[in-house]
């Protein structure tokens, strides 16, 4: 593994209020007509994931992560090929974007998957949490070894479930927390008075750690409120969870170079296969 680099020096202002907060939120980053396209592809790949799903109990693999609690959780994961969502390139050629993760991880950051959060109508507060412990090179050398990069498909109202995160909190001691990621009750207090509601709008994107403690809330709307996530990992660090990250030949060779160079831990085929969803976070299956 190649060497950490430390935290950015002052001086960019997005890096050094990423590592200040745990998030930065970019405003208008991209037309709503993009957030628009993103929603039409979700509504057919959630489609999809969800026939899946259905052929899973035959045999089959698991089309959602389910990130809720019950038979019918009404919150959901699921990771999606690249070459399925018209604005892919869009977003992750974006200038300030592509600078910011390279001021965070290195210029050499890897992209490593992509896919949608979805909040459905009566989906319930989630646990405060964090997606995965603190990695030992960010304890030994404060540098953050990966970001995720949200968009939002709508324009999220109070009443979709909004996230609900805690500025400051990504490098809070774990050691009390149940696997070091889900804070326990009897904290809460730490982080209650702390949280922020993320109201994004179409075009808005938002760069955050994955340690920063946060929550998704009520949606007691008649709306799903899906989110696109990209992961983006720096290249000398290793992902918690296996990604399934993939995309056919002829997608990859109409990609410019600059972008490919992003793209060493994505595998090229012939052709797409399904995407297995396999990672379970057994806390997120709670109400919080």
């Amino acid at each position: 593994m190649t060497n950490p680099s430390p935290p950015p020096a002052a001086g960019d202002p997005l890096a050094d209020a990423l590592y200040r907060d745990g998030f930065v939120g970019l405003k208008d980053a991209l037309p709503a007509e993009w957030a628009d396209q993103m929603l039409a592809d979700f509504e057919v790949l959630y489609a999809e994931a969800e026939r899946q799903d259905l052929s899973s109990r035959q045999g089959g693999g698991r089309g959602r992560i389910p990130r809720g609690p019950g038979e019918d959780p009404r919150r959901y994961y699921f990771a999606v090929h690249p070459e399925r969502l018209l604005g892919f390139q869009d977003l992750v050629t974006h200038p300030v974007l592509d600078e910011l993760c390279s001021n965070v991880l290195g210029d050499d950051y890897q992209l490593v998957e992509v896919g949608f959060d979805v909040a459905l109508p009566g989906a319930v507060r989630q646990p405060l949490h964090r997606d995965f412990p603190i990695p030992e090179e960010t304890k030994a050398t404060g540098r953050l070894s990966s970001l995720a990069v949200n968009a939002t498909c709508v324009d999220v109202t109070p009443e979709m479930g909004p996230l609900e995160i805690a500025p400051g909190s990504h490098f809070d001691d774990d050691s009390e927390f149940e696997k070091a990621m889900r804070v326990p009750p009897t904290m809460y207090e730490r982080y209650l008075g702390r949280l922020e509601r993320r109201m994004a709008s179409r075009g808005d994107v938002s760069v955050r750690t994955g340690l920063t403690i946060h929550r998704g809330t009520q949606n007691t709307s008649a709306r799903p409120r899906p989110v696109m996530i990209l992961g983006v990992m720096g290249a000398g660090f290793e992902t918690f969870a296996h990604h399934d990250f993939s995309m056919t030949r002829d997608y990859y060779d109409r990609l410019p170079d600059g972008l490919k160079a992003h793209l060493r831990r994505c595998t090229v085929s012939d052709r797409l296969h399904p995407v297995a969803q396999d990672y379970v976070l057994d806390f997120l299956l709670e109400e919080g």
